[in-house]
């Protein structure tokens, strides 16, 4: 599974960095979640960070960060 978090090192986006990372290691998933601070590689996606894409999905954008189970919820559908 290939997981990134989109988003320049700003406080939301390193708490989505560390709630991906928590769901992940909730649901046992080997997964490293990425994280992407370049702007142009951010813009293939997304211009609302943070951002979290799921094998190449954008699931997730904008400033109101999802609650971790939202999270896993995501990850699963890919899974």
């Amino acid at each position: 599974m290939e997981i990134k978090v989109l988003g320049p090192d700003c406080p939301n986006c390193k708490e989505m960095k560390r709630r991906t990372d928590q769901a992940l290691n909730e649901l046992g998933v080997q997964a490293d979640a990425q994280k992407v601070t370049d702007i142009m590689e951010i813009m293939k996606f997304s211009m609302s960070t943070p951002a979290l894409v799921v094998n190449g999905k954008l699931k997730h954008a904008g400033t109101s960060l999802p609650p971790v189970e939202k999270i896993k919820a995501l990850l699963k559908e890919e899974g």
